[in-house]
């Protein structure tokens, strides 16, 4: 009895012990977050129910080129779900989505036994216990074929190591896809070139992905296929659909190396990418990887949370800093060139593309412009060779435009950044741009400009009956942004007659709202709503949600949405109303329950749908209300039950971090509800201590010492050790650097954050004259004399 007593004594401290909260690093530890993060996060996903839609993507931030192990067929949007059990080859990918699907794509596979070349037939058995994905580093056993695989990327490279078993017969299969492909084998040099031009739209029609591959093994066995026939000795092969087998003798352990380099510029400058991985070993590469990713992620160190949160946060920066690649090149003369995916031509200057602004302008930019704001400089110089190239800013790119989404919120993202400091060099061009998409539409791709810009310039909303989907949501998105386009023209000195009408359309959101419902509903041309109306239905009048969703989306004026329903007590009984309505919805539009909402169904959250974009933000608006204690409440839940760290980490798409930078952004205590102010409305930040460090060199420790599961109430809050009650931040205030301490608790501070200077910025509050203008709108008939 003694000795069981002293056992379990035993055993319980060391669970005592092993229950203290985690800390990033301890002070004999190298800071390591990169080490948190979990690339499989959000890939146990299908068709009918997100849970991310993400893909282990390896790559370094920002690149070029990702890869991915794959485990769908060729074409497939879900390349690797994580309930998968085979993996059929290694991708180069560049999908943002697999709504949008990919481009440019090739593959890599090692077998043994015949030279199999076939998809299925190929494909190999693995387990989860065998993987290993780091953002820096992928390595499986491939139990087919007693065959280990590792990689490790640079921005345009890579280097595979695979580790064969004892065989004559091993080989590995190259895969150039269909749709239009060539390969070339050189036995020679040990090479395999070849290009791929499978897209799935927005390309060129002489868009190609050179991609050379040498191997550190000398050719027993050369093949070629061709749409389904294998030809051996045959060492070139253009057609729908090739690829190449190449073979060898190993001995058990052996290790066989492939370098691999692609552009989408030419066979020249895949020569010059390959340079990227010099002579270093895949040791030293996967070192330098590391690296590079904790350069990025130490930006941000948090303290005093669990493991689960440490990992769900810089699992959730990882995915911030992924998106949008870079789509240009170094040449060989060290200048900055890139492919136009507009018109095909190559040009000098940056290009970043697979990204779409619905979603991320709402706070990844914002994100890119507080932690990099070098990177997202490069960015913006980006969309200003794409206005070039194209005659427009992009909405969705991948590479070139896509029809997807609505809104003109190019204009969110380029004026966010100029406010925050982050200035193209061409200033008339980015406003001419700017101006340019208010007043067109793409001639072939709708959702990239204004698509109903007349009707939205004339009436002041695009109308419900005019063939027009998703008008509501249009004219919404279009009134936030032409106030972002007002905040340039009157930073920029234009004539007062045009920054005042960019004004009063930011107004037109008052348009669209219905009294009686105290909802935004959509309305005919003639100036009637439109009938019958459910605040229940997606779709139609809105985008993915419904106006209980879309009724929020006045980021520039929570003041004046406040106003229209009556005041601020029946504003948080709206509020409050998302979270108690049932999910119940009405599908009628799509004929089909679509993934989003059975996102929101299944989260036992009311018809709060966090799992898309348009109500991400809602939860802060209770600051403007004066009751920021609610949405510290809730801001918690939303964190603890809709993210964890694992394959099915998100609650819907996470969408190019965008979903993933709220986490971020939401963990810190604060989020950019209107992008193009430089303020930051406040939540309450998870962790007991974060410490964000700029790029000027200044630091900002955020402490919250009794920070808890229980305690997520600020009680009072110091910024330099000075008491501070407002419901924000401002982002020139965070840029100096500093120290902010919150005393937290477990009980709402009714008395803090109530006063009118204590909100945030509303447009027609906090600017000169605006609550003296009007919303444009349909021009009165004269009457005959």
């Amino acid at each position: 009895m003694k000795k069981k007593y002293v056992l379990v004594l035993a055993l319980a401290t060391i669970l005592v012990c092993n229950s203290k909260p985690a800390v990033a690093a301890t002070e004999d530890e190298a800071f390591d977050p990169v080490e948190y993060v979990n690339p499989l996060m959000g890939t146990q996903s299908s068709f009918e129910l997100s849970t991310g839609n993400t893909y282990p993507a390896i790559a370094r931030p920002w690149g070029m080129n990702f890869w991915t192990p794959q485990t769908g067929k060729m074409g497939d949007g879900w390349q690797y779900v994580y309930t998968a059990n085979k993996i059929r080859g290694f991708k180069q990918t560049h999908q943002p989505s697999p709504w949008i699907n990919d481009y440019g794509q090739f593959a890599i596979m090692p077998v043994v036994g015949k030279p199999e070349f076939d998809q299925d037939k190929r494909a190999s058995w693995f387990s989860h216990k065998g993987e290993v994905a780091k953002p820096y580093y992928y390595k499986v056993y491939l139990a087919e074929y007693d065959v280990v695989t590792e990689f490790t990327p640079t921005d345009r490279a890579a280097l595979f190591r695979f580790t064969f078993p004892e065989s004559d017969n091993s080989y590995v299969v190259v895969d150039a896809f269909d749709k239009g492909s060539y390969i070339k084998v050189i036995p020679e040099e040990n090479k395999i070139m070849g290009y791929s031009t499978k897209n799935s739209g927005g390309v060129p029609g002489n868009f190609k992905n050179y991609f050379i591959i040498e191997f550190d093994k000398p050719f027993t066995y050369e093949a070629t296929f061709a749409d389904a026939t294998l030809k051996e000795g045959v060492k070139e092969q253009t057609s729908d659909h090739v690829g190449s087998v190449i073979g060898f003798k190993t001995k058990k352990g052996e290790v066989v190396h492939a370098r691999v380099a692609s552009s989408f510029i030419s066979f020249d400058q895949a020569a010059v990418n390959m340079k990227e991985l010099g002579n270093d070993s895949f040791e030293t590469l996967v070192s330098e990887g590391k690296k590079t990713w904790n350069d990025v992620l130490e930006r941000i160190e948090v303290e005093g949370g669990s493991l689960d949160q440490f990992r769900t946060f810089y699992s959730c920066m990882y995915r911030s800093l992924l998106f949008p690649r870079k789509f240009y090149e170094i040449d060989a003369a060290g200048k900055v060139v890139h492919y136009s995916p507009f018109n095909g031509e190559v040009l000098p200057g940056y290009m970043f593309t697979d990204t779409g602004f619905w979603d991320t302008f709402r706070c990844l930019f914002p994100f890119l412009n507080l932690m990099y704001p070098s990177m997202s400089k490069e960015m913006q110089e980006g969309l200003i060779n794409t206005y070039k190239e194209s005659g427009f800013f992009p909405e969705w790119a991948s590479p070139g435009h896509r029809g997807c989404m609505v809104g003109n919120n190019s204009a969110s993202v380029l004026v966010d950044a100029y406010m925050k400091g982050i200035k193209v060099d061409d200033l008339e061009t980015l406003y001419k741009g700017l101006i340019h998409g208010t007043e067109n539409v793409h001639p072939e791709v709708s959702s990239t400009g204004r698509l109903g810009h007349e009707y939205y310039n004339k009436l002041g909303y695009v109308p419900y009956d005019v063939n027009i989907n998703e008008n509501a949501a249009r004219t919404l998105e279009y009134a936030y942004n032409d106030w972002c386009i007002w905040k340039l023209a009157k930073d920029l000195g234009r004539p007062k007659k045009e920054v005042e009408l960019y004004a009063r359309r930011a107004l037109n959101y008052k348009n669209l709202y219905d009294k009686e419902t105290m909802l935004m509903r959509g309305k005919k041309e003639n100036g009637e709503f439109m009938a019958p109306f459910s605040p229940l239905k997606w779709g139609d009048a809105f985008t993915e949600g419904n106006s209980w969703h879309y009724s929020w989306s006045v980021f520039h004026d929570p003041q004046g949405l406040i106003d229209l329903m009556g005041g601020k007590e029946n504003f948080v009984m709206m509020l409050d109303s998302v979270f108690n309505v049932p999910p119940l919805f009405d599908d009628s539009y799509y004929g089909q329950v679509i993934h989003e909402i059975r996102e929101m169904t299944v989260m036992n959250m009311g018809n709060y749908a966090h799992g898309n974009q348009p109500i991400q933000h809602m939860i802060y608006l209770y600051n403007y209300a004066g009751q920021p204690w609610k949405a510290q409440y809730w801001l918690r839940q939303v964190m603890n039950r809709m993210y964890t760290p694992g394959p099915d980490g998100y609650c819907g798409d996470e969408d190019n971090g965008q979903t993933s930078a709220w986490y971020v952004f939401t963990a810190l205590g604060f989020y950019p509800v209107a992008p193009g102010t430089t303020q930051y409305v406040l939540g309450a930040p998870l962790f007991k201590k974060a410490t964000l460090h700029f790029e000027n060199g200044n630091s900002l420790v955020i402490n919250a010492p009794a920070n808890s599961e229980k305690n997520i109430y600020i009680e009072s809050m110091t910024f330099d050790g000075k008491n501070y009650t407002k419901n924000y931040l401002d982002h020139n205030d965070l840029f100096k650097g500093g120290v902010i301490d919150y005393k937290m608790g477990d009980k709402p501070n009714y008395t803090r954050g109530i006063n009118p200077e204590d909100m945030p910025y509303s447009f027609s509050v906090n600017e000169e004259g605006i609550s003296k203008l009007s919303p444009v709108t349909a021009p009165k008939s004269k009457k005959k004399k």
